[in-house]
């Protein structure tokens, strides 16, 4: 069914030297930027293979530069991403390293391995727990001490239990989605992350150390532990005990950079064509996220962490350390990716691999480290791109590099036989353990995945997709174990002991998080129905309302009701304009107002909270109306069955708020 000779389907073409521009381990100088090449037509350029060779491919510096000068030159101008830089080690030394495009468009000046600085957003964190990891060395941190302990606040227990450093590190705090303050307009407004912490303590929504949800709150919690074990400012403590002993002289977590690094700042863009740049951006949670560094800075990084924590002489960590950090530490399911402390697993081709990824509004960034082969690979890019395209080339990348020179023939696995009672009872929608329930809670259901099931027993995962876009079918091969059609990865749903789906689980996802099915009217495909059913309802309440008026009034035929009956009647009707401005916004908020200060937002909130009390007694209104007028009203069956919809459809907004929280005035986001 597989054969050692495979093709990873990128939207990529191999257009050999079409080199960008860039700095190659061993340039003494710095290139002169190559011209993108010229666009193509879609009939030149169909989505291609990379063809892999049957045999394993020699690793070596030139081989490197040409596999990667075939691929990348082109992906960032078929992407519109203005550049980028990649980078390689193995065994114990830097291999490759060169920049693609340019680190400022406006003034042609090209990306330079080992002079731009990228943001590799959330790879940051993997200092954090390396700084963690020092002081657990040191006996100054135990992973599985209360965090509270080392806090000069107080964190809750959740169902008796306190969260632990190795909780914060495996992403098993229980705490939700937090995002209020995360970025600020600018660094001038950055405040010490005590107060951030102190100020955006999340809710707990799952006892600590039972499911995986990703948490920059979490990161942030270790970083003050950091300064308050080590007595040093949490920046200051990774300059002196990484970056120093590593060399690298070209990264920090500063904001704004020192002036030396700040000249040297790739510009951020959405699109290199968006004659618009991203500010060097202002991020409050900064040991989850600040960190600036060259490629080659990187480079050294991930030798330290390959080589028993040492690099050019200097230990950063002890091997016993190491040996402990790059240790599965949590699982959601037997035989699936889950986290090392502070890394994640990515396993794949048969290989052990552990990374992490980080994005912020500009930079997106991917570091491997594949343990057992001695070889790192980081790749950052200033942009995202056209429709995110920088995201399917990260992925594409990652995935042709081990294919070239780790190629693998996954074992055949038998579909299971009847397999379509477990697709049709794991079908359904599911939403993230990462999320917010406070606040924006109505998000969940706009960012809900579904499994359908086919009729041949195979399953389609909306969320999870091949590199078109396309959602991945998938077979069942073992006792709620689905694998890829065509492809290696496998998925898993999890039941509880009496055989309810509790989450799936996916390789072909980062362990980040797990998805739990969601039922009744809280599921997107339910919701979408009656909400379209609830909307339809109150436009055309409004309309018949209004045209009823313009009627009357034009041939003077007054309403047959009582002065309270009228007085009901307007009190609905004012009740359904209130839902609709509610509804407007509540989606101009979600659609533009997120990108907003955290201020503004806040008194957006404000706004919105009272909107969704007078609206929820508009609500009131409307029910009770049409409960008054099915009973003893004027009109007849057709009159009172428009009423009984008009009703349902206050009871079901009614709901929407309470469920919601659209009228909590809740400010932790």
């Amino acid at each position: 069914m597989f054969t050692r000779l495979k093709a990873t389907t990128l939207a990529l073409l191999m257009t050999m030297g079409a080199g960008g521009s860039g700095l190659a381990v061993g340039q003494t100088s710095s290139p002169r930027p190559v011209p993108n090449p010229a666009a193509p037509t879609a009939t030149q350029v169909p989505a291609v293979a990379v063809q892999v060779a049957a045999v394993e491919q020699a690793m070596t510096a030139q081989d490197i530069q040409t596999f990667f000068d075939g691929l990348v030159p082109y992906a960032i101008h078929r992407g519109d991403i203005a550049g980028g830089v990649i980078v390689v080690v193995k065994d114990g030394q830097p291999l490759f390293a060169k920049g693609y495009g340019y680190a400022d468009v406006a003034n042609h000046k090209p990306v330079i391995a080992d002079q731009t600085l990228f943001r590799p957003g959330s790879i940051s964190k993997t200092f954090t727990w390396t700084a963690v990891m020092q002081l657990v060395g040191a006996g100054k941190i135990d992973l599985d001490k209360d965090v509270n302990a080392y806090i000069d606040f107080r964190i809750p227990e959740k169902l008796g239990k306190p969260i632990t450093m190795r909780d914060l590190m495996t992403h098993t705090p229980g705490f939700e989605e937090t995002v209020g303050d995360e970025f600020m307009q600018s660094t001038d407004q950055l405040f010490p992350i005590g107060a951030y912490l102190k100020k955006h303590l999340p809710a707990r929504i799952f006892p600590p150390g039972k499911l995986t949800a990703y948490s920059n709150y979490g990161a942030v919690l270790a970083g003050y532990i950091v300064e308050r074990v080590s007595g040093q400012p949490f920046d200051q403590y990774v300059a002196d005990h990484i970056f120093k002993p590593l060399g690298m002289e070209h990264s920090s977590f500063d904001q704004p950079l020192p002036a030396s690094l700040a000249t040297n700042m790739s510009v951020g863009y959405h699109s290199a064509s968006d004659k618009k740049t991203i500010p060097f951006e202002a991020i409050e949670v900064g040991p989850a996220g600040s960190l600036s560094a060259t490629g080659t800075d990187m480079a050294s990084f991930m030798l330290a962490q390959l080589d028993n924590g040492q690099y050019n002489g200097a230990a950063i960590l002890s091997p016993a350390m190491i040996a402990l950090m790059h240790s599965p530490q949590s699982t959601m399911a037997p035989d699936m990716n889950g986290f090392d402390l502070g890394f994640y697993r990515e396993n794949r081709n048969g290989l052990r691999i552990i990374g992490h990824a980080g994005d912020t509004a500009a930079f997106h960034s991917d570091m491997h480290l594949l343990l057992d082969q001695h070889v790192g690979l980081f790749v950052s890019f200033n942009s995202a791109g056209k429709q995110a395209e920088v995201g399917r080339l990260r992925t594409a990348l990652f995935r042709a590099f081990l294919d070239r020179y780790y190629p693998y023939a996954p074992p055949h696995e038998d579909t299971v036989t009847n397999p379509q009672p477990d697709a049709a009872r794991v079908a359904g929608s599911y939403e993230a353990t990462r999320r917010i329930e406070s606040t924006f809670s109505v998000l969940q259901v706009l960012s809900q995945s579904s499994v359908t099931p086919h009729a041949d027993g195979t399953i389609r995962i909306d969320a999870l997709k091949d590199l078109s876009g396309t959602p991945k079918t998938w077979r069942e091969v073992g006792p709620l174990v689905y694998r890829e059609v065509g492809g290696q990865t496998h998925t898993k749903f999890v039941a509880d002991k009496d055989g309810r789906i509790q989450y799936w689980i996916s390789d072909d996802f980062l362990p980040v998080e797990l998805f739990q099915p969601v039922h009744g009217l809280r599921s997107a495909g339910m919701l979408k129905s009656v909400g379209v059913l609830f909307l339809v309802t109150l436009v055309l309440t409004l309309l018949t309302w209004c045209g009823g008026w313009i009627v009357r009034r034009r041939f003077h035929s007054p309403l047959a009701m009582t002065v309270a009956q009228r007085r009901w009647r307007l009190a609905s009707r004012l009740g359904v304009v209130l839902l609709l401005v509610m509804m407007l916004g509540w989606v101009q908020m979600i659609a533009g107002g997120l990108d907003a200060s955290n201020d503004t937002i806040a008194h957006h909130l404000t706004a919105l909270y009272l909107l969704g009390v007078i609206a929820g007694l508009g609500a009131v209104a409307i029910l009770v109306e049409a409960v008054l007028r099915v009973l003893r009203g004027p009109g007849g069956w057709l009159v009172r069955l428009g009423e009984v919809f008009l009703g349902l459809a206050g009871l079901y907004a009614l709901w929407g708020i309470l469920a919601y929280g659209l009228a909590n005035f809740n400010y932790t986001f």
